[in-house]
């Protein structure tokens, strides 16, 4: 590099130096008091789960329940007693009964076991015998 390009390229530096990089520097112009946040990148949902609403009926109604309590239920207040998923709701299980074995249910009242497992209770109408569904169950 010969003397006289070392001198300006000096001279150069010293003049941003003493100047400072910053001085260019513009600010964007705002025209609006309101901030608008930028449109993004949207990318469709990948679940790792399948929603519980697009699940087999089967998946819904793990198994029929067959104690004492329950046969007393099934003869003396024609309700089927079924362990459910956790996540089902009671649309779920109305639609997988009628799904699975073709009765309507007339009422569904379900509780979590302290065991963590999910019963339902479903009532059928007084047309339908609960004892006739509980075999072609079992």
């Amino acid at each position: 590099m010969s003397p006289q390009k070392a001198t300006a390229k000096a001279q150069s530096a010293r003049k941003a130096a003493k100047k400072g990089v910053n001085s260019r520097k513009v600010h964007k112009v705002r025209y609006t008091t309101t901030f608008h946040q930028p449109k993004t990148l949207h990318l469709p949902r990948t679940p790792k789960y399948q929603a519980l609403a697009k699940v087999s009926s089967s998946v819904i109604l793990k198994q029929p329940l067959n104690t004492e309590t329950a046969m007393k239920k099934i003869e003396d207040h024609n309700t089927l007693v079924f362990l459910v998923d956790v996540r089902a709701n009671k649309r779920h299980i109305k639609t997988a009964v009628k799904k699975l074995y073709d009765v309507d249910a007339a009422k569904i009242n379900t509780l979590i076991r302290p065991d963590g497992v999910k019963k339902a209770f479903i009532r059928l109408p007084a047309d339908v015998d609960a004892l006739d569904v509980a075999n072609k169950v079992s």
